[in-house]
C-alpha cells in the first residue's frame, strides 16, 4: 500500500495522497472497481494512466469504508454517486490526490516540477501576472500559477474558463509551502475570491482550495 499522506485539515476537508508504486495487478485487487468503469479502464493504451485511475480507486478504499460510485458530469468533473461528499481528483505518473469534504466545494491540482511550465505564460496567465515573474524562479512561479488556476477551473466546474481573464492570482513568492489569494470572475462579472494552499514534495507541486 503506497499510501503518501491523509490528513484533516482545520476546514474539515480530508486531503490524500497515494504514490504509485505498484503494478496494474496489484492496484486492481486493492479495491473492488464496478465493472463498467473496469470496461472503461481497460480500453485505455496508456500503461501509467490506466494505473493512474486504478490508483484513485486504490486511494477511495483507503478514504471510504464502503463501497463508492465514482461518476463524471458533462464538463468531466467526478462525483460521488452514492455519497454527497464533494470530491476533486488530480493525477500525475507518479501519484493521485484526492481531496474531500462533506458540504463545501472543494478543487485540487498536482503537477511534476520536472516539466517545463514555459507555456502557460502567454497560456494562462494575465499581464500583471506576467509582470510579477522573476527569471531565477519562472518554472516555479509558472507551475503555481497553473496549478492554483486548475484547481479553481475544478471548483467551479466551467465550461470554457479563460485562465489568463478570469482567475488571477495575487502576487506570492515561491516556498516549499504555502497560500495563495485569487479571484474567479465570472462571465457576468462576479467576482469570486479564493484561498488557496501549496506544498511542494519529492519535486511535485499540490494545490488545493475549500469552499
Amino acid at each position: 500500500m503506497a499510501l503518501y499522506l491523509k490528513k484533516e485539515l482545520e476546514n474539515d476537508a480530508v486531503l490524500a495522497v497515494w504514490q504509485i508504486v505498484e503494478t496494474e495487478d496489484e492496484l486492481k485487487n486493492m479495491s473492488s472497481i464496478p465493472s463498467d468503469e473496469m470496461e472503461e479502464i481497460s480500453y485505455i493504451n496508456n500503461e501509467s494512466l490506466r494505473k493512474q485511475r486504478l490508483a484513485v480507486r486504490a486511494l477511495l478504499a483507503q478514504l471510504f469504508d464502503e463501497k463508492v460510485y465514482l461518476g463524471h458530469h458533462d464538463n468531466g468533473m467526478p462525483y460521488l454517486e452514492n455519497m454527497s461528499t464533494n470530491i476533486s481528483i488530480t493525477h500525475t505518473d507518479n501519484y493521485v490526490a484526492i481531496i474531500l469534504h462533506e458540504k463545501e466545494e472543494v478543487g485540487i491540482d498536482i503537477e511534476s516540477l520536472n516539466r517545463d511550465f514555459s507555456a502557460v505564460e502567454q497560456k494562462a496567465l494575465s499581464e500583471d501576472e506576467i509582470d510579477d515573474l522573476e527569471e531565477d524562479k519562472k518554472n516555479l512561479q509558472l507551475a503555481i500559477y497553473w496549478c492554483a488556476k486548475e484547481a479553481i477551473f475544478k471548483r467551479v466546474s466551467g465550461y470554457k474558463v479563460n485562465f489568463a481573464e478570469q482567475i488571477e492570482v495575487e502576487r506570492f513568492r515561491p516556498k516549499g509551502e504555502g497560500e495563495l489569494e485569487a479571484t474567479f470572475i465570472h462571465k457576468d462579472g462576479y467576482e469570486e475570491e479564493f484561498e488557496l494552499e501549496y506544498i511542494i514534495f519529492d519535486s511535485h507541486l499540490l494545490v488545493w482550495l475549500v469552499g
